[in-house]
């Protein structure tokens, strides 16, 4: 080997070849198509992509649903208009993804769909008594259902408001008014009622010292009590042995 050729090797770089990379961010999976087919699942992280590969990302992190206020009728055909939140994740990213091009959607769907045959069941009395007369079992069960068959996990259900026509809830507001009147005017009779007692109680308190310190009166009020036609027969002695008999003929 000759000198030019030793130093043309050892100034000689290695070359590096580039390799397009494709990163999964985290709370999300990665699905890789090669020929239309899916040939890999990507966990979060750096991964060196393949030549004619088609990637799609899944987000696995857990959202709140919120479904838009709905009119339903009660079973007594009063409309209402009810609003609902579901706390769902996706679980399966490959169902997700090629079972139904909208599988939100289709949550979405059976959760409106099991809403109006709930609150169908129910009254609006019953709506305005129980706050939970609308149940959520149901309604999470045909969610989940629904959930799945697209990959979707569905946790749970909260009705968040059901809102009454505007004169149902001033009937019902009148109705808690009146009941709040006339409980506040048993209250004021009771406590009148009590004072009157009292007075009662005081007065002949009082009638009894007095006629414990004389005697004479007591024997007075007795004769101005007896009924027309009474014998009044006065027995004398001492002031401690003296009474008075009533003998009616």
């Amino acid at each position: 080997m000759s000198y030019s050729t030793e130093l043309r090797l050892a100034y000689t770089k290695p070359v590096k070849r580039w390799f397009p990379t494709i990163t999964v961010p985290i709370g999300h999976r990665g699905l890789e198509y090669c020929d239309g087919s899916l040939s890999r699942e990507l966990s979060p992280g750096e991964y060196r992509a393949r030549r004619r590969a088609v990637y799609t990302f899944v987000d696995m992190r857990e959202r709140v649903l919120t479904v838009a206020p709905q009119e339903i009728l009660t079973s007594d055909s009063v409309s209402l208009r009810v609003t609902m939140a579901i706390r769902a994740a996706v679980v399966d990213a490959v169902a997700f993804t090629e079972r139904t091009s909208e599988p939100w959607t289709a949550v979405y769907v059976a959760a409106q769909v099991a809403l109006r045959e709930v609150c169908a069941t129910v009254s609006v009395d019953e709506v305005i008594t129980r706050a939970d007369t609308v149940g959520t079992e149901p309604i999470k069960a045909a969610t989940a259902n629904a959930g799945q068959s697209v990959g979707i996990d569905v946790r749970d259900v909260v009705i968040k408001d059901v809102i009454l026509p505007a004169e149902i809830r001033s009937a019902a507001t009148e109705l808690v008014t009146a009941k709040a009147r006339g409980l506040a005017k048993l209250e004021t009779a009771r406590a009148e009622t009590a004072r009157a007692e009292t007075a009662a109680l005081r007065s002949l308190a009082n009638a009894g010292r007095v006629l414990d310190a004389h005697p004479a009166l007591a024997r007075l009020r007795l004769v101005q009590d007896a009924p027309y036609g009474t014998k009044v027969v006065l027995a004398l002695g001492d002031a401690e042995s003296e009474n008075v008999r009533s003998q009616t003929d």
